[in-house]
């Protein structure tokens, strides 16, 4: 027995490197899982891989059409959503906010705050039907400070909290909790590939001076994930859950040195 056995779940950039791990452990844990995102090819082939309890659905987040056919074709393959993973998301390249295009600058809250917006709306009545369910919005340790060159992130995910903790208090009534996770430093294309021909972040950022010297990997959010969105996180709603191996805390104290 799995721990999400029959239930519906909706991963948003269900084809990325974060994405694809949630699709698949909530697969491994009995889920029937949905996968929307714009890659048709990637899509497609992790519905194959998966099998019959897996649904790609075409999806770009910041069209509100896109989403309530999302909705539809989950809801006739298995029923009412029951847990909805707002994972979509860009980096933009880094540049000074007097550098930056306002095309980029919509783009990238677009799809980071917007999309976010769009799926809770369009699916709040599928988890009603549902009986109740759980969201998860997929934030950042950029949305608890800032972070020079990177103004249209750090502002999308800032107010990804606000729209957390606000849906949280509108759904809560309805059994629908809506937390948000902030994952810090993560393997992934958006981190070890270049944006736009500009050097990956990988490139200027280490891990050593922190607590858990390492750079995370997506099953260290997953494994978040499915303990947030699981019956034993039931009295939980509205909050804030940071994986980043303690990079907002600051250098750690080098080895030996609480010792001496």
């Amino acid at each position: 027995m799995g721990r999400f056995d029959n239930q519906t779940v909706l991963v948003t950039g269900g084809t990325g490197g974060q994405g694809a791990s949630h699709v698949r452990a909530y697969h491994r844990e009995g889920a029937n899982v949905v996968i929307a995102a714009t890659s048709e090819d990637r899509g497609r082939a992790l519905a194959a891989e998966l099998g019959e309890r897996a649904l790609f659905v075409r999806t770009d987040v910041t069209d509100e059409e896109d989403w309530r056919q999302a909705v539809a074709e989950a809801e006739g393959r298995f029923g009412p959503i029951g847990i909805l993973v707002n994972n979509a998301g860009v980096q933009n390249p880094a540049m000074p906010i007097e550098s930056l295009d306002r095309a980029l600058w919509d783009r990238v809250l677009g799809i980071n705050l917007t999309g976010s917006y769009l799926g809770i709306k369009t699916t709040t009545p599928s988890l009603r039907r549902n009986g109740g369910g759980v969201i998860v919005n997929i934030a950042s340790t950029m949305g608890h400070a800032g972070t020079p060159m990177y103004a249209p992130y750090v502002a999308s995910k800032w107010a990804l909290r606000g729209l957390t903790r606000t849906a949280a208090l509108e759904l809560g009534r309805d059994g629908i909790r809506v937390n948000s996770i902030h994952p810090g430093v993560i393997s992934t294309p958006l981190i070890n590939e270049p944006i736009d021909g500009r050097p990956p972040i990988a490139d200027f950022y280490s891990p050593a001076p922190f607590a858990v010297p390492r750079t995370g990997e997506p099953s260290d959010i997953t494994s978040l994930l499915l303990h947030v969105t699981s019956a034993d996180a039931s009295f939980i709603t509205g909050s804030e859950f940071v994986a980043d191996g303690g990079l907002l805390l600051g250098p750690a104290l080098p080895p030996d040195a609480a010792a001496a």
